[in-house]
């Protein structure tokens, strides 16, 4: 059961200070749904007493933020899994069907002649990460 809803711009950062990802930049904020199970135990603590027009800063490891690397979310696919005409380089995000037509983003890691790595973890997983919220509004359940 979700207790409440924190609708908030929110920018997460890097350990060396880079911006990952920035709400503010899209300017659509993130909702960020309380008792659901989509957030860690530790995110949630760092939300559960904030009010609307709160600032707060916080810092987690990697584990209650975007989880730790998963090596078996590690593949080696073949070229021929892409369509033909495909730039396939490290960097690349391309994507996969997945359950219920969910796409399910992966970044090509490395490209050995016709053998393809493909990461399937978050990008940010594995990461020590810092969030900067803003939150806009409350919403009760």
């Amino acid at each position: 059961m979700i207790a409440k809803s924190l609708v908030c711009h929110m920018n997460i950062l890097l350990e060396d200070g880079s911006t990952a990802d920035s709400t503010k930049a899209s300017g659509k904020p993130a909702r960020l749904n309380l008792g659901d199970g989509s957030l860690s135990p530790a995110f949630e603590a760092q939300l559960i007493n904030l009010a609307a027009g709160d600032k707060h800063n916080f810092t987690l490891e990697a584990k209650d933020a975007f989880g730790e690397l998963n090596p078996d979310a590690i593949h080696h696919m073949d070229r021929s899994r892409f369509p033909a005409d495909m730039e396939l380089e490290a960097g690349v995000i391309v994507s996969f069907a997945g359950p219920g037509g969910s796409e399910i983003p992966g970044i090509v890691r490395d490209t050995a002649g016709d053998s393809i790595t493909v990461d399937l973890n978050h990008p940010l997983a594995g990461r020590k990460v810092t969030f900067e919220l803003e939150v806009v509004n409350l919403l009760a359940e």
